[in-house]
């Protein structure tokens, strides 16, 4: 029989209990779970403060500056609407499986995990400190997503105990055994803490970009009745007016900017004989025109649905522009909007007669969030991109020889009218209709160019046939068209074109969307059964 010192002998040094790691694959769970916990919290206390300066949304931000603009060009044409969602969630994908590795890595050196998480984090805040326009409070939700992710780290992978234990090699295993329930109960809380505070984050957001309640006055100048379209003739066919849900929405943010209007002002400044500053009331107190405008975004494909028209409420920008007395060196309007993105506007296209204003209104109510509130430009023929800036809040007379805005620093052009196009609506693209008298329907747009005269419809490559219009809304708003087709079985084509009111016909020469916007003819393939 083994003596009682020989059965000492025996007894190996025993890992204590706590002394434990978890497994790579625990691990990494519990990095993921960390930068989650943090990104909820950062993300909610940017809801609280400023929504642009999350952590995710301020990297997403910054991805979207140094992208490519053929890349962005890409997204928009493929992804559409969803391209912010898809970026948003490759940003978080990405930064998950880092904070991932940040686990598997503290898994057996704490320190060095931790500092790899601290360091993700860091440059999320230092995206949201740099962004234009941003201050030193917008460090603050890096710093909340910072702390609550390593407090979430330490408590899922606690330092080890270096201490030892003794006992025999079944004490060994006992002591190698996964994470018991203590450790699951830890993952579900940190794991609902990141659900909690992301829902809640999300939630004030939104309650904080709700729409706002302002009373408008009367237009001065109004635009007097709105005719009705042909929506309820032409199944299929665009609405005449656009609401302002279903208003297209293209720009480089990744959140509404949520603005008071109470302390929102306008300022003019730069080559002008005075310095002058409105407040909302300022505008709202001025005569306001109300007109009826298209507008269409650059990157509008052909046949693309990035155009819209709608009523709209403002201040003339002349009238703005002649408070201040413009100096004799400014060519060009250089836009500034609340977190600093900046749109460029030839000063002689926004003050050569037609209709550009800083509107206040849209569709007989105060301007929604994510089309500017309280105000934006709105320049009737020319591309988005330089003429509408929404939030606005600065315009500095300047020359493009001083300073250049946003997308002209990625090679857009300066000079952008909107083209002559048209849009087959129905029949879609590759739809199977049944064979029979039916109508071919759609909206075509040619602003300053005395609007469309004409709409022609081309069937199978044969000749160009005169579609039927719908009403004329103005000079600077798009038309309804249609034309009544009996549609034999088979697979057939369908091309539409428009002509101006100066006689011009839209091109057939196919161009890209950049740097100039898209041209060509939209045609189109539908079987009939």
């Amino acid at each position: 029989m083994p003596t009682e010192r020989g059965r000492g002998r025996d007894r190996k040094p025993v890992p204590a209990p706590g002394s434990t790691r978890p497994g790579a694959f625990a691990a990494f769970g519990a990095g993921v779970l960390a930068a989650l916990a943090g990104a909820g919290a950062g993300h909610l206390a940017a809801a609280l403060s400023q929504p642009a300066a999350s952590p995710v949304l301020a990297v997403g931000s910054t991805v979207i500056d140094l992208t490519p603009t053929p890349v962005k060009e890409w997204a928009v044409a493929e992804l559409g609407s969803a391209d912010k969602p898809v970026l948003v969630g490759s940003v978080l994908a990405g930064t998950l499986l880092l904070a991932g590795v940040a686990g598997v890595v503290a898994r057996r050196h704490l320190a060095l995990g931790t500092g790899l998480l601290v360091g993700l984090v860091g440059v999320a805040t230092a995206a949201a400190v740099t962004r234009p326009g941003a201050g030193p409070a917008d460090s603050v939700p890096g710093l909340v997503a910072m702390v609550a992710g390593v407090a979430a780290l330490r408590l899922l992978l606690p330092p080890a105990d270096t201490g030892t234990a003794t006992g025999t090699e079944g004490d060994r295993s006992a002591a190698r055994v996964a994470p018991g329930r203590r450790s699951v109960l830890l993952a579900a809380g940190v794991a609902a803490f990141a659900a909690a505070t992301g829902a809640a984050g999300r939630w004030v957001t939104a309650y904080r970009s709700r729409g706002v309640d302002v009373a408008l006055p009367a237009p001065a100048d109004g635009a007097g009745s709105f005719p009705r379209g042909l929506e309820e003739r032409v199944p299929g066919v665009t609405p005449l007016r656009t609401p302002e849900g279903e208003f297209y929405r293209v720009d480089t943010r990744l959140s509404v900017p949520v603005i008071d209007p109470d302390s929102w002002t306008l300022t003019i400044d730069g080559d002008v004989e005075r310095e002058v500053t409105f407040t909302f009331d300022d505008l709202l107190a001025m005569p306001l025109v109300e007109r009826d405008i298209t507008l269409a975004c650059v990157s509008n494909s052909v046949g693309g649905e990035y155009v819209g028209g709608a009523r709209w409420l403002g201040v003339p920008l002349v009238a703005l522009l002649e408070r201040a007395g413009v100096g004799d060196r400014a060519d060009q309007i250089l836009s500034t909007d609340v977190d600093g993105m900046t749109i460029s506007t030839p000063l002689d296209l926004a003050t050569d007669g037609r209709d550009a204003m800083i509107a206040v209104g849209m569709n007989g109510e105060g301007l929604p969030r994510e089309h500017g509130f309280p105000a934006r430009m709105v320049v009737p023929g020319l591309y988005g991109f330089i003429s509408a800036c929404k939030w606005i809040t600065r315009m500095t007379l300047t020359t493009y020889a001083d300073d250049s805005a946003y997308w002209t620093d990625r090679g857009w052009v300066t000079d952008a009218p909107i083209k002559i196009s048209s849009r087959i609506d129905t029949p879609r693209a590759l739809e199977t209709v049944p064979a029979g008298r039916r109508l071919i329907g759609g909206v075509a747009w040619a602003q300053q160019r005395g609007g469309v005269a004409a709409v022609e419809v081309r069937i199978d490559g044969g000749a160009w046939q005169p579609a039927r219009l719908g009403p004329d809304v103005g000079n600077d708003y798009w038309r309804q068209w249609y034309l009544p087709w009996t549609a034999e079985p088979g697979r057939h084509s369908l091309a539409v074109r428009a002509v101006s009111g100066d006689g011009e016909v839209q091109t057939a020469v196919r161009a890209e969307p950049f740097p100039a916007g898209a041209s060509g003819i939209q045609e189109l393939l539908v079987d009939v059964e």
